[in-house]
């Protein structure tokens, strides 16, 4: 009898072990197919949006959560999520998409004109700009809690749905506030319509945009620095015409700048978002349309750094990097106020000892050629970047990451004795070397992000520089360690001379060397630095932010922007 009892309770036992074992397997597996299943949902939808966003007229973009209230232009109802297009500003949910695509116009990028020469407007209803005013009451728009208001896209004037009729009859559009930088739809409409395309023709059409018509071309690089290209091409996108905005990723530099032989000569500005290699990419670019006999149509480049170093961008006024601190609005009052210099591009030539046959390696150089201990922490940078690009997304850990290979070197010393392993030729002249680790060739006032190398402390009287003397800048460090004092002022470089020409023989081992950023790993060698021709950049003066007014009002004695003095380094060409 208590044996029953004994196997009675031993399968009561079994059963509810069984039983949980079951409800366990349950809870973990029916999460784990719920959660495959919805990512296999959203991946045939991403598919699905990219297919659908790739044949559309308008720049979609789809997002998971607006940051400011949003309501869809079909339904008008609420909406956290859906897609939005970055040119025209449209917003709609994934249901209405399609009837948004199909009833709700984009910007036109080429139309024609009034009979009397004028733009119409192109509104949009809804969602408008925070802290926009009606044109016609002075009073806040999109104030309301429903879709309301409407939108100019191409002057980005905002008017009260009750104004709209009280608007001026025939109110033309004027393009708003940069309409100086803005390629107008009539333009190139007439542009297309001309039988002989001749630059006279631009020139001519060019004068109905206005005599001070500069526009502008927004060529940005989504992969450099932060990643805030993709954020800028849409801002830009929203404010200019959508044809002159290129992305680098989709479109090489050569091809986006075909669009300044439809643009009147000598007037072209190029906006470039990136780091100092993107802004040699244009630069070159620039070179190829000279030997395609294009000189007359030669841009002038200015620079909004969203690069690492930047070295270039801050030695033309234009800061370190770019992260948002002003407005796109307030980049492109900027580009209208910045003043035109030239600069001076240099040929990096490298020939490989015992190889006869092969032609030498030649290298454009904007900033600085370098061999040591710098361009191995490039190399080293780079290489690791290259294993793990998602990692590196960040200014900051991209410094951090350049700090830990510097202390690293200031341990190993890799580059010792570079003064027995080279000879250095300035204007054909040997130059004796002390006891170096690296030798940097300087084109511009700024290295290493920031520093200005050729100065170091300041406390020693040195030659000046300019961008535009035809003059490099050749100095020595003495390793690693040296490189950072020099950046926190505490050393100087040991400055080794000015010269129209440079010459590096590497006689033994493999030593590392950097062109602008760009590092490789080279072997015996002659390298040979002359100058290539000049570029037109735009030097910014001062830093000029939407607080000016608050700035100058709390603090009377400071100068306005315009009165700072004009760069040392730079003579000022006619727009």
């Amino acid at each position: 009898m208590f044996q029953e009892e004994d196997e009675a309770k031993e399968d009561c036992g079994s059963r509810d072990e069984w039983t949980l074992l079951f409800w366990t397997s349950l809870a973990v597996i029916v999460p784990v197919i719920l959660t495959l299943w919805c990512s296999a949902q959203r991946s045939k939808r991403k598919t699905y949006m990219k297919d659908f966003f790739r044949k559309s007229k308008h720049g979609w973009h789809y997002t998971d959560l607006f940051n400011k209230p949003t309501y869809c232009c079909i339904c008008t109802q609420h909406i956290l999520h859906g897609a939005f297009c970055d040119c025209c500003g449209v917003c709609a949910d994934e249901q209405c998409l399609r009837r948004a695509d199909r009833s709700l116009p984009c910007k036109e990028i080429m139309a024609p004109s009034r009979p009397d020469g004028t733009t119409e407007h192109s509104w949009v209803r809804g969602n408008v700009p925070l802290a926009s005013y009606c044109a016609v009451c002075k009073q806040q728009c999109g104030t309301q809690p429903k879709l309301c208001d409407l939108r100019c896209v191409w002057c980005q004037t905002t008017v009260h749905d009750d104004c709209m009729d009280d608007l001026a009859k025939g109110d033309a559009c004027d393009l708003g506030e940069f309409h100086s930088l803005i390629i107008p739809p009539h333009y190139l409409y007439r542009v297309n319509k001309l039988r002989r395309r001749q630059p006279d023709e631009y020139s001519k059409l060019g004068a109905s945009c206005g005599r001070s018509w500069t526009p502008v071309l927004v060529l940005a690089n989504t992969r450099s620095g932060n990643n805030m290209g993709a954020a800028l091409l849409g801002e830009f996108r929203t404010l200019l015409n959508p044809v002159q905005v290129f992305d680098l990723s989709e479109l090489t530099p050569s091809k986006a700048l075909q669009l300044c032989t439809l643009l009147p000569p000598g007037r072209v500005r190029v906006l470039v978002c990136g780091g100092d290699g993107t802004v040699g990419w244009v630069l070159d670019a620039i070179d190829a349309m000279k030997l395609k006999d294009q000189d007359q149509f030669i841009p002038r480049v200015t620079i909004l750094p969203l690069g690492t170093g930047n070295d270039l961008s801050n030695t033309l006024g234009w800061g370190a990097g770019y992260a948002g601190e002003i407005p796109v609005e307030q980049v492109l009052r900027n580009v209208l106020d910045a003043e035109v210099v030239k600069m001076d591009r240099w040929k990096v030539q490298v020939a490989s000892k015992g190889v006869y046959f092969r032609k030498p390696k030649v290298l454009s150089m904007n900033n600085y050629f370098s061999v040591g201990p710098d361009a191995l922490m490039a190399l080293n940078f780079h290489a690791h970047r290259e294993k793990t690009p998602s990692f590196f997304s960040s200014r900051i850990i991209n410094k951090v990451v350049y700090f830990l290979y510097g202390t690293k070197d200031c341990l190993v010393q890799e580059c010792k004795d570079l003064d027995k392993r080279v000879e250095l030729e300035l204007d054909g002249e040997r130059v004796a070397l002390p006891s170096l680790e690296g030798i940097i060739v300087c084109n511009i006032g700024y290295w290493g992000g920031g520093c200005r190398l050729w100065e170091g402390m300041g406390d020693d009287p040195c030659p000046p520089t300019r961008l535009d003397d035809g003059l490099l800048e050749v100095v020595g460090v003495f390793g690693s360690f040296h490189c950072a004092q020099i950046q926190v002022k505490l050393a100087n470089p040991v400055r080794l001379g000015q010269a129209h020409t440079v010459r590096l023989v590497l006689k033994s081992s493999t030593m590392p060397m950097q062109v602008d950023g760009e590092p490789w790993a080279q072997g015996p060698c002659t390298i040979t630095i002359t100058h290539k021709t000049q570029a037109l950049m735009l030097y910014h003066s001062a830093e000029q932010t939407d607080d000016d007014d608050e700035t100058s009002a709390s603090e009377p004695d400071s100068p306005a922007p315009h009165d700072s003095p004009k760069p040392p380094w730079s003579t000022t060409v006619q727009a």
